[in-house]
């Protein structure tokens, strides 16, 4: 059993097992009370549990169904009961759902054919050729699923072009901005929060 700032949970040799990114995200959250969360691919459900704690409800969603199975475990492990888990590929499992808060930890690496190996946990990073295969189709869809006044917060890599992404969600009418970075050996990781215009 590992521990997380008091959260308890169960990895998953086929779920992305939590790491810098996801620590980054959970501890620069922008969430308020009333807040109703969508985490897009929750893993083992870290970064679902710290944000449960600090709002009205949370659905986490993954499309590998054994981090369904893992993220379920910790979630009633950490008794967060206001957290639904739905499985299914992006929007796909809320898709007529509005929230205040939209958090996506995205699969970032840019991938080469020769590099793919094609199983559950592959998903949590195969970006493909340039990294942006899953954020593109993301940020078509976000708008439809925030209400006013909502924000997204996405974590992504210096690889995977981060003004494009800032640039796209300036394009559908957020204030967009990097707001943490950790520097890595051969990238710098990200998060961009994005704010709906009133």
């Amino acid at each position: 059993m590992l521990d997380y700032n008091g959260i308890h949970y169960k990895t998953h040799p086929e779920v992305y097992e939590p790491a810098e990114d996801t620590f980054l995200l959970a501890e620069n959250l922008q969430v308020e009370r009333k807040h109703r969360v969508l985490e897009i691919g929750t893993g083992t459900g870290i970064v679902t549990i710290t944000v449960s704690r600090q709002c009205r409800t949370v659905v986490a969603t993954d499309i590998n169904p054994h981090a369904i199975k893992c993220a379920t475990h910790n979630i009633i492990n950490n008794k967060a009961y206001n957290v639904e888990i739905k499985e299914g590929d992006l929007f796909e499992p809320v898709s007529d759902e509005k929230f205040d808060l939209i958090l996506f930890n995205t699969p970032y690496l840019p991938t080469s054919e020769e590099e793919r190996v094609d199983d559950e946990l592959e998903a949590a990073w195969d970006g493909g050729v340039d990294g942006r295969k899953v954020i593109d189709r993301f940020l078509d869809e976000l708008i439809d699923h925030l209400n006013p006044e909502g924000t997204v917060q996405l974590v992504q890599s210096s690889l995977s072009d981060n003004d494009k992404t800032l640039k796209k969600l300036n394009d559908i009418g957020m204030d967009a901005s990097i707001t943490a970075r950790e520097k890595h050996f051969f990238e710098e990781v990200v998060v961009i929060t994005g704010k709906l215009k009133i």
